[in-house]
């Protein structure tokens, strides 16, 4: 497998997830992420039911608009996403991704296209990739958790290369410029399994926000994705 001929644009993008960062410090480090070359700044959003934890709203969304210039990639770890897809999108999120487990999936897909942001779709480590086949024709994006969501800092589940690779493929089968995203216990070891199963866009918090030199870990995670997309 090799994400160079995967469906997306066949360029590594790397992600770094805020929820990982100090934030006293986060006007900082999105401006440190971004002068490394960043490529988009995902943000998890939890509501306490769909996942144990709470996070960020659109006060946070907004509040980075224009100022992290960057697109702001919006990770919807919510119950019921039909609720909170207005508010994101107003305050402006680039792309919106809801998990699949969630309710009314579908639904809130419409009304993120409605709203014209771009669509993402997530699913959970235990869920079945072939699931997301039907969603296809809606989506800009499959976001494959590669930790069970809901807490920052866990381990890259072993399973989680065929799980990228089998989405990789219905994705190709489909014809569609979908990308894959993977989410959970990223860093440059780790990328390189992903991104050879199929992965192109990479989100990491704790191996960016946590390195001595998040410059140089976001660098590492990018060059080892690129150098195994070309196995």
């Amino acid at each position: 497998m090799s994400s160079q001929t995967a469906p997306g644009n066949g360029k590594i993008k790397i992600a770094p997830s805020i929820l990982s960062a100090d934030l006293w410090q986060l006007g900082n480090q999105v401006d440190q992420v971004r002068q490394a070359g960043a490529d988009w700044l995902h943000i998890d959003v939890m509501d306490g039911h769909f996942v144990p934890n709470l996070s960020f709203g659109p006060a946070t969304v907004k509040s980075l608009k224009g100022r992290a210039q960057l697109p702001l990639d919006v990770h919807l770890m919510v119950q019921e996403p039909v609720k909170f897809i207005e508010a994101f999108a107003k305050a402006g999120a680039d792309l919106l991704t809801v998990h699949i487990e969630a309710e009314n999936a579908k639904e809130a897909l419409l009304k993120i296209k409605e709203l014209g942001v771009k669509t993402g779709l997530s699913i959970k480590p235990d869920t079945d990739p072939q699931a997301v086949e039907p969603f296809l024709p809606l989506l800009d994006l499959v976001l494959v958790m590669t930790v069970q969501p809901g807490f920052g800092g866990q381990g890259f589940l072993p399973g989680s290369p065929a799980q990228i690779s089998t989405v990789w493929q219905l994705i190709h089968k489909s014809g569609r410029p979908v990308y894959v995203e993977v989410d959970g216990g990223i860093n440059a070891q780790t990328a390189a399994q992903a991104a050879q199963a199929g992965a192109d866009v990479f989100v990491a918090g704790n191996a960016i926000f946590a390195a001595d030199n998040p410059a140089q870990a976001l660098a590492d995670i990018r060059q080892a994705a690129q150098r195994a997309a070309q196995i």
